[in-house]
């Protein structure tokens, strides 16, 4: 824990460099950030740690947490006489390598299932953590990265307050499962390689209903493209659900804006009449 409110500080201090203290720092000793930056060392803009920096506000701009696979624009799948048009799915692409998820006949009978139970059944409605790699594209929240010159990283969401710790280690057995599983980082060369294992299998890919079990084994790898963008895949492995492991691939975009930070998004109270409205008292007026 301590070395990872190390990292969280260390990141911290290295983002808030358009402070008027760090400038004034940066002004008087702009040879040693210089040689450093030359150097790959780690107050470079690019690089910290000798890796690629991450640190920022990320945002997916792909409609894929309406449906990874290829789809039509559709009206809103719920109260269309009240929203209309607002509600309504946005058409995509496709996120998926393939376009089709993979899945074994009784898994796709349970997607079907599920999609027809939307939307009132997806974890999104009731303001659940979302998973990996859900967390990454829901409803195109913003997400944010901390990263240290060495140590653990941590990933916070604008999505219900989520967040998870990146463990810079190799994988281990997680002794518990969760909403949103446990993950381990390791570099390769430039290419952050994150596995999330140990997922409760309660969480959705989408509003369209795909999912994965339990025992799915996500692997992310994120790697820069500019210092704007960053290509995003993630590598889907659940034997019991899909008949071999499949990937999705995003770009991920770099909020640039000077005010840029997380909003927040604590959708708890919004999703009171999901979770609770069948407890509520009955009406009985004549």
């Amino acid at each position: 824990m301590k070395k990872f409110l190390i990292c969280a500080a260390t990141a911290a201090f290295a983002i808030a460099g358009s402070t008027p203290t760090l400038a004034q720092t940066a002004a008087k000793k702009p040879a040693a950030r210089t040689a450093a930056a030359k150097s790959g060392g780690a107050v470079s803009a690019a690089r910290i740690g000798g890796k690629p920096n991450l640190n920022g506000i990320w945002r997916a701009m792909a409609p894929a947490d309406w449906n990874l696979e290829p789809h039509d624009a559709t009206g809103s799948p719920a109260a269309p006489e009240l929203l209309g048009a607002l509600a309504a799915t946005p058409g995509g692409l496709g996120v998926v390598e393939g376009n089709m998820i993979p899945y074994k006949p009784e898994a796709l009978a349970q997607r079907d299932k599920n999609r027809r139970a939307a939307p009132k059944a997806d974890p999104e409605a009731a303001c659940y953590l979302p998973g990996i790699p859900r967390a990454t594209y829901v409803a195109n929240h913003s997400f944010q990265i901390i990263q240290a010159e060495k140590g653990d990283m941590l990933f916070a969401y604008e999505y219900a307050g989520a967040n998870r710790a990146i463990f810079m280690k190799p994988v281990e057995v997680p002794p518990i499962d969760t909403w949103m599983g446990t993950s381990y980082g390791q570099w390769e060369g430039d290419v952050l390689k994150i596995t999330t294992l140990a997922q409760n299998g309660m969480t959705w890919l989408d509003r369209s209903g795909n999912f994965a079990s339990g025992g799915a084994t996500v692997v992310e790898r994120f790697k820069t493209l500019d210092a704007t963008h960053l290509d995003y895949t993630a590598t889907i492995d659940d034997p019991d659900t899909f008949t071999k492991p499949w990937k999705i691939h995003l770009v991920l975009y770099k909020n640039v804006e000077p005010n840029a930070q997380l909003m927040d998004f604590n959708c708890v109270p919004f999703a009171d009449e999901v979770v609770y409205g069948d407890l509520k008292p009955k009406d009985n007026k004549q």
